[in-house]
Order: structure tokens, then C-alpha cells, then sequence
């Protein structure tokens, strides 16, 4: 079971940056999907940006497209993911999450195929 904690969530006004970070723990393998996720109240959970263990491969949503970046750190492990340019409408709670199918990856990425989930980070972006 891999356990996941994220940081770095904040309120930042539109226009802005901000950068979040997960940092798992536990076996983990290289084909494992590392995403993000997002969710609003009463919305479902929307896939954002996600990298392959082995760092080599990664996704995007189109509506972060160019303004995110998803990557993972070393010698750290941790799974970052910079926001710029930022919107209202990326305000939400960010999910670090963990998939450890090795089946083929189809974006946009379904939160259901998931297992592993950290407690969410808010980001809040002002007009």
C-alpha cells in the first residue's frame, strides 16, 4: 500500500504561481501512474496532470495545458506539481493519487482506477 501526503496548497491571487507536493511512501514501482487530481464541492473528482514513476512519461488535462507541470524530484521522490499562470476556476482541493495498473495509459486519467489517495491540499486562486 503506498501512503501519500501532500503540501503546499495556499491563496494566491489569478495570475499567479503556486507549487504542490506529494511525497509517497511505500513499494513503489515503475509503472505506476503518479497523477493529480481535483475536486470542487459537489463535483466529481477531475484528473489534472499525472507521471510515470520511472519519470519518463507524463499527462495533462487540456485545461492546464502549458500552464502546469508535473514532475518528481530528486534525490527527494517527491511528485511536484507547478501551477502557473493560475485561474479562478483552478480553485479546488488537489488530490495526490497512485495507480498501480500497468495497463496502457488514455487521458483523461479516471479517478477510479486509484487506490491510493493523500487528504488533499486547497488551492484557492482570487480574481
Amino acid at each position: 500500500q503506498v501512503q501519500l501526503v501532500e503540501s503546499g496548497g495556499g491563496l494566491v491571487q489569478s495570475g499567479g504561481s503556486l507549487r504542490l507536493s506529494c511525497a509517497p511512501s511505500g513499494s513503489i514501482l515503475s509503472w505506476y501512474i503518479m497523477a493529480w487530481f481535483r475536486q470542487n464541492s459537489g463535483k466529481e473528482r477531475e484528473f489534472v496532470a499525472a507521471i510515470s514513476w520511472s519519470g519518463d512519461r507524463t499527462y495533462y488535462a487540456d485545461s492546464v495545458k502549458g500552464r502546469f507541470a508535473v514532475s518528481r524530484t530528486n534525490p527527494e521522490n517527491t511528485i511536484d506539481l507547478q501551477m502557473n499562470s493560475l485561474k479562478p476556476e483552478d480553485t479546488a482541493v488537489y488530490y495526490c493519487a497512485c495507480r498501480t495498473s500497468s495497463a496502457s495509459v488514455r487521458t483523461p486519467l479516471r479517478w477510479t482506477d486509484f487506490r491510493s489517495w493523500g487528504q488533499g491540499t486547497q488551492v484557492t486562486v482570487s480574481s
